[in-house]
């Protein structure tokens, strides 16, 4: 503790966080003001108008949760189901994994839905048979790399009465998504991934067909902190004229988010999914003339975070510590059911280019070169 902090400059070609931008770190390390101060809640303001346009909405329910990804997850499933009601949930990977845990956590009758893989999409006869309050369902799964269809889901929740929820940690800004054209009920997002923002803050958005489930309770939700009530005046929601304190909110991870938000829209949506369609294409063919075999099938693949199957032979930790060693060069292994099945690599927002692409080639193919490969 009595020496200067020190944090190693590294490519952090995981699936995140990414490397944040000379801007966005400029931006969180100007003077903190006061949570509450007239200026911040200009601040949040635009954080909320930067939200609608990266998440294609209107809806007036839109802020930033204090929080990571995970908070806008429990702060979606806290508000909007009551014990003992019907939560389905889609299972592609881990996040359908954690949402679920979270909705058993909050006293809810869970229905788990689970997919390979390979298929990319969902039966969605259990909507119909069910008839769940909430259904749940991975845009962007990093763990496992793949980006589901949307499109006609939020349609059919519609038809059966029941809230459409989507995670779009790390597919915003990388692949297209339209709340409000696609009847998305509850929207959410995190910080750290394509927006380039440093982790800590997670936005999120409801309808207001969510809004009425939401504040038409029976009970109280579970998290005072994530309580939509008191957040919703925090951040100026809720049309009355004075917002009273909850909580401190994290004033330099709004600063960076902001203008991570800024730099989006200055950028424009369709030329930022554009670039990660390209780069992600380019990293593709550059993984198969290496002779790797991706995982995901190219119409359901997430441009933000390829996987691709461990190397036969090779021990996927030895690849990847021979990289961070001789590269500084952060790539990631499976996680929840993925676990050692893939190994990850995401190329997002600031780092969605082509020539990190290359210096991500050329890590691999060195590791390949040099680490032992088993006799197996």
């Amino acid at each position: 503790m009595l020496r200067p902090l020190e944090a190693p400059l590294r490519h952090l070609f995981g699936p995140g966080p990414s490397n944040v931008t000379p801007r966005i770190l400029a931006a969180g390390s100007r003077p903190i003001i006061g949570h509450m101060h007239p200026e911040m809640y200009e601040i949040m303001n635009d954080i909320k108008k930067g939200i609608q346009y990266a998440f294609q909405t209107e809806n007036n329910m839109t802020i930033a949760m204090s929080g990571s990804g995970h908070a806008a997850m429990e702060c979606a499933v806290f508000n909007t189901v009551e014990p003992g009601e019907s939560v389905l949930v889609a299972i592609n990977g881990i996040w359908g994994e954690r949402v679920a845990e979270i909705a058993e956590r909050s006293g809810t009758s869970l229905l788990g839905l689970q997919t390979p893989y390979k298929k990319g999409r969902f039966s969605l006869i259990a909507i119909e048979k069910h008839k769940p309050v909430l259904f749940f369902l991975t845009h962007g799964e990093s763990s496992a790399g793949l980006c589901h269809p949307v499109d006609g889901i939020g349609d059919i929740c519609r038809k059966h009465n029941c809230l459409f929820l989507v995670d779009t940690v790390a597919s915003l800004g990388a692949a297209p998504i339209f709340m409000d054209k696609q009847n998305i009920d509850i929207l959410y997002s995190g910080s750290q991934k394509a927006l380039n923002a440093p982790p800590g803050t997670a936005p999120i958005s409801f309808n207001e067909r969510a809004c009425h489930k939401m504040f038409n309770r029976k009970t109280k939700p579970i998290s005072y902190l994530f309580d939509m009530t008191h957040l919703s005046n925090y951040w100026g929601c809720d049309g009355k004229p004075a917002r009273i304190y909850h909580h401190t909110g994290p004033v330099s991870g709004f600063f960076a988010l902001r203008e991570s938000l800024a730099i989006l829209a200055e950028k424009g949506l369709e030329e930022s999914w554009k670039k990660h369609k390209e780069v992600a294409a380019y990293l593709y063919r550059g993984l198969e003339d290496l002779g790797v075999k991706l995982f995901i099938p190219d119409r359901v693949r997430l441009p933000s975070v390829t996987t691709i199957a461990i190397p036969e032979g090779y021990q996927w930790r030895e690849l990847l510590s021979y990289i961070m060693k001789h590269h500084q060069m952060e790539m990631t292994g499976g996680l929840g059911p993925s676990m050692d099945m893939v190994i990850r690599i995401g190329l997002m927002g600031y780092n969605c280019e082509k020539r990190n692409a290359d210096m991500a080639l050329n890590a691999f193919a060195d590791a390949l070169k040099n680490c032992k490969k088993t006799k197996a």
